[in-house]
């Protein structure tokens, strides 16, 4: 999130988030002609099982309205995605909702489910609309810091006493994003039990973004924690097509919970855009029913564009944690940034390299600055002969 100075006419919800940084940075990219490895969506395009439908889907009634939860075959591919992955039962027509993207998903969950001044729990850095959808909702952001290896090697972890510490009488639930994005971490089941029991010790809801749940790398494994013991009932599963599908313009997400949890969003979600991606829906459902081939063959192929990358960071002299899922990896820039000001080598980064990153410093909340200050996230889902020529101009940094 960026925080700017007070905008005259801006509600106070929203004083403080300014132009996100992508589009800063993207920008930068444009004026420089540098690579941008900021923002995450991929450039070369989606399978053409699921590209052929929507072609075919466009100039038909999938032009028009579809239903205010998704069109049928969406809904039922959706929850035969989640019984076929990961062993979880959804009635489609109660338990299934579709969204634009999984940001819509998760502000209409938290404009449904929030009061004002309640509390939501997540951990950072976190991704930049968390921060803004919480506090439309009317609530208070609790972040919990999740904290680099110390060496540069290993994992990122949290403590479990700062996460217990974090809840008070007026937290309402969790906002749980695994693998997650800016660091691609992949909570371990351990860590998620732990989560768990934090949630029903406080009769906490858990708002689960998994929208990177396919791109998990070699070592790690996703565990939704709605398969967890008493977690199903109080846990709302969000996911999406676009970054399994390399289709992020097409924004189909959904929403999997039971009927109860599901209708209050609905309420929210039809107010916000009512229906969207009509034709894109029956091909999202096709892209959900590709052979398991389809889902290890995308994770195997972006775990070698993350090698890629990695190598010339590491060439470049900036330490990484290597990312164990998602698009993105997190360096140390004071190596060749002696001030550790993540903002400032990302915006002289272009002139330097040719290259354009993300400081992860607007990933965190404000009070919490100083954790991030030094890191900078690159993303790797691009081509290869894009990550080869990126991972050349980085290393004139050595």
């Amino acid at each position: 999130m960026v925080r700017v100075t007070r905008e005259p006419f801006l509600t106070s919800r929203l004083q403080g988030f300014g132009t996100t940084v992508f589009a800063e940075m993207s920008a930068l990219a444009v004026a420089t002609g540098a690579i941008n490895l900021g923002q995450g969506f991929p450039d070369e395009p989606g399978p053409t099982e699921v590209l052929d439908v929507a072609r075919s889907a466009i100039g038909t009634m999938y032009d028009q309205y579809p239903p205010g939860i998704g069109v049928p075959e969406l809904r039922h591919a959706v929850a035969e995605h989640q019984h076929r992955f990961r062993g979880l039962g959804y009635d489609p027509d109660t338990e299934v909702l579709i969204t634009a993207g999984a940001t819509e998903a998760l502000t209409a969950a938290l404009l449904a489910l929030l009061e004002t001044g309640d509390e939501v729990i997540t951990f950072e850095p976190m991704y930049d609309s968390y921060g803004a959808a919480v506090a439309m909702a009317g609530g208070v952001v609790r972040p919990v810091p999740l904290q680099p290896p110390a060496d540069g090697t290993g994992r990122w972890t949290f403590d479990e006493s700062a996460l217990r510490s974090a809840v008070t009488p007026r937290t309402r639930l969790v906002l749980l994003n695994t693998p997650h994005n800016p660091t691609g971490k992949v909570f371990t089941r351990a860590e998620l039990t732990v989560i768990a029991d934090v949630a029903v010790s406080a009769d906490l809801l858990v708002l689960a973004d998994e929208v990177y749940e396919h791109l998990v790398f070699t070592g790690a494994e996703h565990v939704p924690i709605a398969t967890l013991p008493d977690m199903r009932a109080r846990t709302l599963l969000v996911g999406s097509g676009g970054k399994t599908f390399n289709t992020t313009g097409w924004k189909v997400g959904w929403v999997c919970a039971p009927a109860a949890l599901v209708a209050a969003v609905r309420t929210a979600k039809q107010f916000l855009t009512y229906v969207s991606a009509g034709p894109f829906q029956p091909a999202i459902a096709a892209g959900l029913r590709l052979p398991d081939a389809y889902f290890t063959g995308i994770a195997a192929d972006l775990q070698r564009k993350r090698d890629l990358l990695v190598g010339g960071l590491v060439t470049a002299g900036l330490p990484v944690v290597i990312p164990e899922a998602t698009y993105f990896a997190t360096v140390d820039v004071r190596p060749v940034q002696p001030d550790g000001d993540g903002w400032a080598f990302c915006r002289s980064l272009p002139e330097r390299a040719g290259v354009v990153a993300v400081p992860s410093v607007v990933f965190y909340d404000p009070a919490d600055a100083h954790l991030g200050r030094h890191l900078v996230r690159f993303a790797f889902c691009k081509r290869d002969d894009v990550l080869v020529e990126a991972a050349d101009r980085l290393g004139a940094l050595a």
